[in-house]
């Protein structure tokens, strides 16, 4: 009969390396794994905080033009000329000049119009896409528009 090949005995160093070898892919594909778990979990905080801000700015804009009616109901009609008016009466018609400040949690705030007659403002996003989706618009009566800040 013929000899019968038997397979070497593995030396302990290739075992070792083979062990080593197996370990650095285990941790690469966990590497891997993380990273796209992560990538995940970053895009939803993202859109959580977008839609998040989008909520507030609507939301504001709609406080302030309760105050700007609450405000001419309580003047015969008659507007503020500016924010100021709001802030400084007695009694307070609006806590915060949304104005004045320059953002607020990704948007700014600005009147195209506001004198005795009426008023249009707007809360737009700092940065389209990233810190807002919608642009709002508020006109004398409260009526709010949103419209994609792509359009725009």
């Amino acid at each position: 009969m013929g000899t019968v090949l038997k397979d070497p005995e593995p030396s302990p160093v290739s075992m070792n390396m083979n062990k080593k070898a197996r370990s650095f892919v285990t941790i690469m594909i966990v590497v891997a794994v993380s990273a796209l778990l992560l990538r995940l979990a970053i895009d939803k905080i993202i859109i959580y905080n977008i839609e998040q801000n989008q909520r507030i700015a609507q939301g504001n804009l709609k406080l302030f033009s309760t105050a700007m009616e609450n405000y001419a109901k309580d003047n015969k009609g008659v507007y503020p000329a500016s924010t100021v008016e709001l802030t400084a009466a007695k009694p307070v018609y609006l806590e915060r000049d949304y104005l004045a400040v320059p953002s607020l949690r990704g948007y700014e705030y600005d009147c195209q119009r506001l004198d005795p007659a009426g008023y249009n403002c707007s809360a737009t996003p700092v940065n389209c896409n990233l810190s807002g989706k919608m642009v709002y618009a508020v006109s004398t009566g409260g009526l709010v528009i949103a419209e994609n800040c792509d359009k725009k």
